[in-house]
């Protein structure tokens, strides 16, 4: 079955002398957010705490809610599927294509569309 992220799935994460095929990584229920799905491409561990990117699966209709992250940069590139990231400015439409910087400790939520929402979200942390 294609999703919208098999090309990752052909793909390595390579970091230092590591080489891992990116189709062997687990999706993973998002703790908090029902309806929401991780794949850890690059955990803060593998970085020195300095990064982290992820794919976001939301399904149809759920969303990722409210949240803050106080010590990083999020950025969003929005790769298939529909929906808003509701944010202290006002809602911003995320369609294929989109890419979202999210300040420091800027208030959000992510909401699907119809048919879901795919993300490339990745998080940089800013020194104090």
């Amino acid at each position: 079955m294609s999703t919208p992220f098999a090309s990752f799935d052909q793909g390595m994460i390579l970091h230092d002398s590591e080489c891992t095929p990116a189709a062997s990584l687990n999706w993973n229920k998002h703790p908090t957010f029902a309806g929401v799905f991780l794949k850890n491409l690059l955990t803060g561990e593998a970085s020195g705490g300095a990064l982290s990117c992820h794919l976001v699966r939301i399904e149809p209709h759920m969303a990722i809610g409210r949240h803050t992250h106080p010590d990083s940069l999020e950025l969003h590139e929005v790769m298939a599927g529909s929906g808003t990231c509701m944010t202290p400015d006002g809602p911003l439409a995320y369609v294929p294509g989109t890419i979202s910087l999210i300040a420091r400790d800027m208030p959000h939520a992510v909401h699907a569309g119809e048919n879901g929402l795919y993300l490339f979200a990745k998080f940089v942390v800013l020194k104090a």
